[in-house]
């Protein structure tokens, strides 16, 4: 068994039926106030974390190009007052776009025997955190499929896997 294309494959799942949830969101729901935590801001949140925590620590982390700062913290009293802009659909999908292209080699340069995640405040191995990156990125996107769901109507479809060299 290929642990890292097991990994590879889970991610690049995630991140499908994340992309489905900023595809298929309605345009009025993307900067409702009606959310504490707007959709983009949800949307950014879990793509930004995801890509970090994929990286070997902090410190080596280089964020996208189109990333503000400040904007991938939940909860802060910026977000909640709706005195940013919001990234929009087309950003956002930009982004996954961008992360997508490095998924392989950064899961490929990972070392999953290391003891510690990376990130002083994530107490546990490296493979351990790939885990908990990807129940994290499914936590957001399952949120958000339930925003879809209860507000619009809308499904998205489940993806199990993402095989080497196809869908």
């Amino acid at each position: 068994m290929d642990l890292q294309q097991t990994i590879r494959s889970q991610y690049h799942a995630s991140l499908e039926m994340f992309k489905q949830t900023v595809v298929k969101c309605p345009e009025a729901m993307w900067d409702d106030s009606r959310h504490r935590n707007r959709t983009w801001l949800l949307a950014y949140h879990a793509l930004y974390y995801t890509h970090l925590y994929l990286g070997p620590a902090e410190a080596d982390f280089t964020p996208w190009p189109g990333h503000r700062d400040n904007i991938h913290r939940m909860g802060s009293p910026e977000h909640q007052s709706g005195t940013e802009a919001a990234y929009s659909q087309a950003e956002i999908l930009a982004y996954v776009d961008y992360f997508q292209d490095k998924i392989d080699e950064m899961v490929d340069s990972l070392d999953l025997a290391s003891d510690q995640s990376g990130f002083h405040w994530l107490p546990f191995n490296k493979l351990e955190l790939q885990f908990y990156n990807i129940r994290h990125l499914q936590q957001h996107t399952g949120e958000l499929s339930e925003r879809l769901g209860q507000e619009a109507g809308l499904d998205i479809d489940w993806v199990g896997m993402k095989r080497e060299g196809g869908a």
